[in-house]
Parts: C-alpha cells; sequence; structure tokens
C-alpha cells in the first residue's frame, strides 16, 4: 500500500468534509513524481482531444482548481474540475456530505460551494502542462437566468480548459434538472453553441452531463438536440436521488446525491440508453459505480469512449487509477483488441 493509499485510509477517519479539503490541500502541496508513460494500448481520443488513457477524474472533488498539480500526477487521462458557478457561493448548510460506509457509498448535498469563476480563472491560468484539465460549469442558486450563467463561465474561461462541461443534472440546486426538458435544453444549448470558445480555427469541446434519474425517451430526446446544437459528448451521469433497497447505511436516507457503488445499475441503464439513442453519432463517458478495471471495460463495451471515477477513490484510495489501467490494459488485450476505440460499443 503506498503512502497515499494510506492517507486515504487515515482520512476515512474523519468527518467526511474535512476529510475531503484536506486531501486537496495535500494534493495542492505534495510533491508528488511524474506517473508512469501509460500502455500505448489505452492512447485514445474524446472529442479530439487525445487521451494517453480513457481514465478521468469526475467533478465534485477539486471544485475550485486547487490540486491541479497533484492530480495531474496520479495517472489520469484527463481532470475535471469545478462545479463552478459565476459568482462565489457557499452552498448548502452543514452536515451535506455523507460516507455511506457499508455500502461504499456517497450522498451529497453540497450545493455547488464554490469560489466563483474569477478565482477559478486564476487557477486554471497555473494549471499543469500536458495534462487534459476539463471544467465543470454550473448555475448559480438564486440566478433565474441559469442559461446565462453556463454562457459567463464558457466565456469567463476562455483558453483556460481542454474542454467543458455543462452540468445541468445536480440535484442540490433548485431548477437545475429542469434544464433538461426539451424547450428549456435547446434554449440553453442554443446559447451555449453561440458562445462555444475557440481554439484558433477548433471549437473547444463541450460536453453535457446528465442525470441517471430519466427515462429512455428522455435519454434520446437530450441525444438529438445535443447533436442538433453541436454538443460534443455526453457525460452519463450525475449522481441519482433514488435509494435502492439494498443501502444498509443508517444514512441511507440523507437527503441529497447518491454517488458509489449503489448507482451502477441506474448509471448502466442510463448509458445503454444513450448508447441506443446515439448509434455511435455523439461520443459518451461514463460515470458512476466505477471501481474496477473490468467495469470501466464493461462500460466501455456498452459505448463508453472514456469512463470518470470519484467516489471509489474514497473507498479505495488513489492507487485505484493504476490498477484500473493495467486491469483495463489486460482485459483488452485478451479479447483481442489493440485499442480503446475498437471496444467502444462492442457489447451493447
Amino acid at each position: 500500500m503506498s503512502l497515499f493509499d494510506l492517507g486515504a485510509a487515515a482520512l476515512r477517519r474523519l468527518d467526511p468534509e474535512t476529510a475531503h479539503q484536506l486531501a486537496i490541500k495535500g494534493l495542492g502541496l505534495a510533491p508528488l513524481p511524474a506517473p508512469a508513460a501509460d500502455d500505448p494500448i489505452l492512447h485514445t481520443r474524446l472529442a479530439g482531444l487525445a487521451l494517453p488513457n480513457p481514465v478521468g477524474l469526475a467533478a465534485g472533488l477539486d471544485k475550485n482548481g486547487e490540486a491541479l498539480r497533484g492530480l495531474s500526477r496520479l495517472g489520469f487521462g484527463f481532470v475535471e474540475c469545478g462545479s463552478v458557478t459565476p459568482r462565489p457561493q457557499p452552498g448548502n448548510p452543514k452536515p451535506r456530505l455523507f460516507r455511506l460506509t457499508e455500502d461504499r457509498a456517497v450522498i451529497n448535498r453540497m450545493g455547488f460551494n464554490n469560489a466563483g469563476l474569477d478565482a477559478f480563472a486564476t487557477r486554471l491560468d497555473r494549471r499543469p502542462e500536458g495534462v487534459v484539465v476539463g471544467a465543470n460549469l454550473g448555475a448559480n442558486k438564486d440566478t433565474e437566468d441559469k442559461a446565462a450563467d453556463y454562457v459567463a463561465g464558457l466565456t469567463r474561461l476562455q483558453g483556460r480548459a481542454a474542454y467543458f462541461t455543462v452540468n445541468i443534472s445536480s440535484p442540490n440546486t433548485p431548477g437545475l434538472r429542469a434544464l433538461q426538458g426539451r424547450e428549456q435544453l435547446d434554449d440553453l444549448l442554443g446559447r451555449i453553441d453561440a458562445a462555444r470558445p475557440m481554439d484558433g480555427a477548433l471549437r473547444v469541446p463541450v460536453f453535457l452531463k446528465i442525470a441517471p434519474d430519466l427515462i429512455a425517451d428522455e435519454i434520446g430526446m437530450i441525444v438529438e438536440a445535443s447533436l442538433a446544437h453541436r454538443i460534443d459528448g455526453l457525460i452519463v451521469s450525475n449522481t441519482t436521488l433514488e435509494r435502492p433497497d439494498s443501502l444498509r447505511s443508517p444514512l441511507a436516507r440523507e437527503t441529497g446525491g447518491l454517488s458509489g457503488a449503489p448507482i451502477r445499475p441506474f448509471a448502466e441503464k442510463a448509458l445503454r440508453a444513450a448508447a441506443e439513442a446515439g448509434q455511435g453519432r455523439l461520443p459518451l463517458i461514463a460515470v458512476g459505480g466505477i471501481d474496477s478495471g473490468a467495469e470501466a471495460y464493461a462500460r466501455i463495451r456498452l459505448g463508453a469512449s472514456a469512463v470518470q471515477i470519484y467516489s471509489a477513490l474514497v473507498y479505495a484510495g488513489p492507487g485505484l487509477v493504476a490498477q484500473i489501467k493495467r486491469d483495463l490494459a489486460a482485459r483488452l488485450r485478451a479479447d483481442g483488441f489493440s485499442s480503446v476505440s475498437e471496444a467502444i460499443g462492442a457489447r451493447r
């Protein structure tokens, strides 16, 4: 077990939000060595982005871009920070983050707590070279025109991120998930497309992050709207409001979004629906309950071009990243694939 994994075990003894804050400070200050070069079989592309491997960090861990140097040295293929809102906001009252240890799960009702776009932009100006950094955009709780907040994020952070994620699926900001309806979605995505940043002559990729609680028809509608407005990919999916009967933790009835191992069937169902609706026309990034190379491989074969992890790190520690990559490379070779792209959608 590495020192970082030992540190993760120690942090699990602390209050969850305190542990989170200490982990960010540690990652921001620790002089970590550069990770080993990735197995060439893991090199892939996502919406035009060249990735050394398809295992990314999901948004939520580094909300303010404070630990990008440390995170970039854990072996991720890409790192997503945020969610960030135009104006700073404290988020919801504490306690608002809960470990469901018996279930290897997390419930959060953080409420987009962050330091705002200006502080975020300053930190992205110091982002490490050689790592794909994405910015996850949110809307302030008290903003009536939430689409305007996403446009503000794109504008303020132009030139500072390799891609952007429009997060309309957090369950902890009132009215946010309503943006997944067709009328509001068309308005939002039309404005996003008009404000999309450019990198020279190339459009900077913009992804849309959706909820796992949508039915197949709703996901199909989102896929078609995304294609109509030139969105570059879907992140499937965010936390769920569902509470499976299998949950054993006494904290299971806390309000907020559930993530971790129990969300797996919901995230897989949403991914299947998105892959069926998209038919290869729209790249998909799978999130939710991914805690092993086997699970990452299964999502890729269901149609994902890449995966993201977060809650599993709470329980397995940062060594999980290297473990997933080793197992994924072995599984690709065992099944006769020479690249990640060959395996995408091989079993729907």
